[in-house]
């Protein structure tokens, strides 16, 4: 009989049906795996669904390719073959044990023609779970049923066996921990302790990958905690565990460390402002000194955005999270600069550099107050309201998403009688500058300025500004 909370697996407009029919009238057998069965009994919601078979990946393909809207093969060196059906991703993958060279930065794949032995060459138990289709039986030979039901993270095989195998497991335990707020076995815990060094054989993309999951999770902060304490951040992010010694003296509470976990946890999951938030006190080791007054960090912002752009090139993000995530370690303690209220021309230049990372950073910048002290704490987040109330108020009175001068470089050039260089590039900064200190102004005010500009330097008088300017 096929448990209540599975009967949705047997409707026929889902794949695990579908696959069902396709495989077995190919004479082929199939099972749902992974976490799609994991997931389906916790009551996730399914969008994709994964599949084994003894089929290898050239017949995977021919029984896929009259149903499927799009065929993905870029897998299929590794026994996987991907595709795509209304809007749904399927993926389907021979019985494989995988394993790494001691040198390799690639698993090197074996298939089998068990489900058994693929089951127990996966990750953790509770993704060690098949459902053979279409009966949807349970095949679980390792317990992860069990473990599913006390939220367990365990490893099918002896630990040092199944991470031995892929190095990239440590990571994705902790990564599970995360996602799912299971629980890792202490076995595992240690084994990664002591395994740790392995990970160094393992790609920057497939590290960046799994990092970038667990900080999507809802609260990562105890993940991160069991990273460090495992040694592992040291082969992919080292300038973390270092925080643990830095005191900051605006959360006396807490170390930089346990500090900077309580601010990824509260920010919101979208990755740009999670990695900002990781890193965005990263410079304060370099940048500690002890006076009088204490211990200080000055100009931690700056040292710290270029250190998180050299992880994250490391790391192999693309340039487009490489420059928004340091331009908001850069900017994080832009708003605790004024103090004393914010001015038109504050708020045009905060708006200026922050650009589209606007909402972020002003996310990142409450995120970061975590201090005991609620006196300090209302006062820096009225302090952030002022200044979102102050976007508001300019962003109805001018274009203040995109500040720009009155006239571009052209009309400089036209006027003035110059060719392309710096020198274009100097007066239209002094015309931008002009409109965050003052606001809008008209065109003929700009092309007087820059008429100042071209006289103060011996220019001759490019005269009256262009008639059409001055209608």
């Amino acid at each position: 009989m096929i448990p209540e909370r599975l009967e949705f697996l047997t409707k026929p407009e889902l794949p695990p049906a579908q696959l069902a029919d396709l495989f077995h009238t190919a004479d082929e057998e199939i099972y749902l795996v992974g976490g799609s069965v994991r997931d389906a009994f916790l009551g996730r919601e399914l969008e994709d669904f994964d599949f084994a078979t003894r089929a290898r990946p050239e017949r995977i393909a021919e029984i896929l390719e009259p149903w499927a809207d799009v065929i993905y093969e870029v897998g299929a060196r590794f026994g996987t073959v991907g595709a795509r059906k209304n809007g749904r991703t399927v993926e389907v993958t021979t019985y494989r044990n995988e394993v790494y060279r001691d040198d390799s930065r690639k698993p090197h794949v074996t298939y089998s023609d068990d489900i058994i032995a693929d089951l127990a060459r996966r990750d953790f138990t509770v993704n060690a779970v098949a459902l053979s289709l279409p009966d949807l039986e349970a095949v679980d030979p390792h317990g992860g049923l069990a473990d599913i039901a006390r939220e367990t993270l365990k490893t099918p095989l002896e630990p040092e066996i199944s991470f031995g195998d892929d190095p990239l497991r440590m990571l994705r335990l902790f990564r599970f921990q995360a996602v799912l707020g299971f629980v890792p076995d202490e076995t595992a815990v240690e084994a990664v302790a002591e395994m740790a060094a392995r990970l160094d054989i393992v790609s920057a993309e497939r590290i960046r990958d799994e990092l970038s999951k667990l900080l999507l999770a809802p609260t990562p902060g105890e993940a991160l905690r069991m990273i460090i304490r495992t040694g592992l951040a040291d082969h992919f992010l080292p300038e973390l565990p270092g925080l643990a010694m830095e005191q900051d003296p605006h959360h006396r509470h807490k170390d930089v460390l346990e500090h900077t976990f309580a601010v990824v946890d509260k920010a919101s999951p979208d990755l740009k402002l999670r990695l900002a938030a990781l890193f965005h006190d990263i410079g304060k080791p370099d940048t500690r000194e002890f006076g009088a007054g204490g211990v200080t960090f000055h100009h931690h912002e700056v040292v710290g955005a270029r250190m998180a752009r050299q992880r994250l090139r490391q790391l192999r993000y693309p340039k487009g999270v490489v420059d928004d995530v340091s331009q908001l370690v850069y900017l994080h303690l832009r708003p605790h600069t004024l103090k004393l209220g914010w001015t038109d021309s504050a708020v045009r230049r905060y708006v200026r550099d922050a650009g589209h990372l606007v909402d972020r950073l002003n996310e990142l910048v409450r995120c970061d107050v975590t201090t005991a002290n609620r006196r300090r704490e209302r006062e820096i987040q009225h302090r952030i309201d002022e200044l979102e109330e102050r976007i508001a108020y300019l962003s109805e009175q001018e274009e203040l998403a995109s500040l720009r001068a009155p006239i571009d470089g052209n009309d400089v050039m036209g006027y003035l009688g110059m060719d392309p260089g710096p020198a274009v590039g100097e007066i239209m900064s002094i015309l931008l500058e002009k409109r965050i200190d003052d606001g809008q102004y008209p065109a003929a005010e700009a092309y007087e300025l820059a008429r100042s500009w071209a006289l103060d330097r011996g220019m001759p008088d490019p005269g009256p500004v262009p008639a059409a300017e001055e209608e």
